[in-house]
């Protein structure tokens, strides 16, 4: 299959971008990208060196000694997927989202990747109404069974499809489905970590989009964002206190590996995967992929 994966300009998170990639291309599918200018897309730095992210990292002398970094940014398997999606010419010279739209007009790409990231230069993904367009067109056209075409999402990538409006509706094209996305625990643990112990002089880094004054803290979270869009806030599918590996799943402080998925939390509504955060990547590709493999692609 060809799956596109779009992306904007800067601040992607390597993790669910690269590990992604790695698994589906592995399983023999075809990855297409698209920025907002048909230039190659840049992950978040510091999500790639960890330099920053310390009390001390503001200090030139000083910001490669890692201690926090070295425990927030993406591990040497991600780190290493990005060098090696550097190879991919697709990733190299992607399509710009207009050109995209385009080709998806003609019935260019089978499946749809959402992947997230957190720093400021994901807005423009989230906001881009050409994408979103675009991102409408996978959940709105259906084939003769009633199956939309795949689309998988993780973290601030569930965030870009709960704001899409669907054509057919004008209601997020998440209305009605089950999903998960990054929760209010995971990200507000990471955004105190930072704001309080380690990049105190950026303490917004972790947080995408912040609160207006007058409103509740974590208004404008990942999670309180999509649950507005959905039919009711128990489509949003957090892990539950009696899960097995409860304590694994939830603490944000253990990821899940290709042969491990006990820290993960994936949630498969049809056609639809989503994902909180990096710690779910492996399992939440293995699942898509799996997906794929036992549906003949859907009718555009």
């Amino acid at each position: 299959m060809t799956i596109l994966m779009p992306l904007p300009r800067r601040d992607f998170d390597p993790t669910e971008v690269c590990i992604t990639w790695t698994i589906l291309r592995a399983a023999g599918h075809e990855l297409r990208f698209a920025t907002p200018d048909g230039q190659r897309a840049h992950a978040d730095p510091l999500m790639i060196s960890g330099q920053g992210l310390d009390a001390w990292g503001w200090i030139p002398g000083l910001r490669q000694v890692r201690l926090i970094g070295l425990m927030l940014r993406a591990q040497k398997s991600a780190r290493e997927a990005y060098q090696a999606i550097q190879l991919d010419p697709h990733f190299l010279q992607p399509l710009s989202y207009e050109q995209a739209a385009q080709a998806e007009r003609t019935g260019a790409f089978d499946a749809l990747v959402l992947p997230g990231g957190h720093a400021k230069g994901m807005r423009e993904y989230l906001e881009d109404k050409v994408l979103q367009a675009l991102v409408a067109r996978f959940f709105d056209q259906f084939d003769a069974q009633g199956r939309h075409r795949p689309v998988a999402a993780v973290c601030h990538g569930v965030l870009l499809a709960a704001r899409t409006p669907s054509q057919r509706t004008g209601r997020s094209v998440l209305w009605g489905r089950k999903t998960t996305a990054l929760t209010w625990k995971l990200e507000k643990s990471a955004w105190d970590l930072t704001r309080w112990w380690a990049r105190f002089w950026d303490p917004l880094y972790y947080r995408t989009y912040f609160e207006n004054s007058g409103e509740p803290a974590g208004y404008w979270s990942v999670e309180a964002e999509v649950k507005r869009a959905l039919a009711q806030a128990s489509d949003f599918l957090d892990v539950p206190s009696d899960a097995p590996n409860a304590w694994r799943k939830s603490s944000g402080l253990i990821r899940d590996r290709l042969d491990d998925d006990r820290a993960a939390w994936v949630v498969q509504d049809g056609a639809y995967v989503s994902a909180r955060w990096p710690g779910d990547v492996h399992t939440f590709a293995r699942q898509f992929t799996t997906m794929l493999a036992r549906a003949a692609p859907a009718a555009h």
